[in-house]
């Protein structure tokens, strides 16, 4: 089985429903997939069931009309945009944080479930990680998974200590 029919077969329809999610975005000018589909870009991939995505912030209305058409259910917190197709386990999550803006310029081409989409560079996922890790309002549980993504990312490209915080480094030896 690929990646892509394993997740299809675990979410009950994830595969499928990122499939018309990369047209919807592909359809609205630059973006980018971040977190931790990403980090599975780059390292050894863990399962997860959300799909952290930064667009231009201008096409969100547009993208949003999109996904409601396509029959996304779709709501809005404070930072981010979540759609999820009914009976579907994936969590797609449109980041509405203007600091991520800037790493849809450097993102790079990869294989993502069976599809060809633009990931976050290296050090854009560090930095992102970083945040979300650093963020006190966030689940402890979410940061620990941050802190392994990081500390993961750590051990397998060396060149991004100087990238890490002092906590992260300090549990990876050099």
């Amino acid at each position: 089985m690929t990646e892509s029919e394993v997740f299809e077969a675990v979410t009950g329809s994830g595969s499928s429903d990122f499939a018309i999610l990369v047209r919807i975005l592909n359809q609205h000018g630059p973006w980018c997939l971040i977190g931790g589909l990403t980090v599975n870009c780059y390292v050894e991939p863990v399962y997860t069931l959300d799909a952290d995505i930064v667009v231009v912030s201008s096409e969100l209305p547009g993208i949003r009309s999109d996904l409601l058409s396509a029959g996304f259910l779709v709501e809005e917190f404070k930072h981010s945009l979540n759609a999820q197709m009914q009976g579907s386990d994936l969590r797609i999550q449109l980041s509405l944080d203007p600091r991520y803006q800037s790493f849809v310029k450097q993102a790079q081409i990869s294989a993502v479930l069976g599809q060809q989409v633009p990931v976050a560079s290296l050090q854009d996922v560090v930095q992102g990680k970083t945040w979300a890790w650093s963020d006190e309002q966030c689940r402890a549980s979410k940061r620990k998974k941050d802190e392994l993504d990081l500390m993961r990312i750590l051990e397998r490209y060396p060149e991004t200590r100087t990238l890490m915080p002092e906590m992260i480094k300090s549990q990876v030896p050099e």
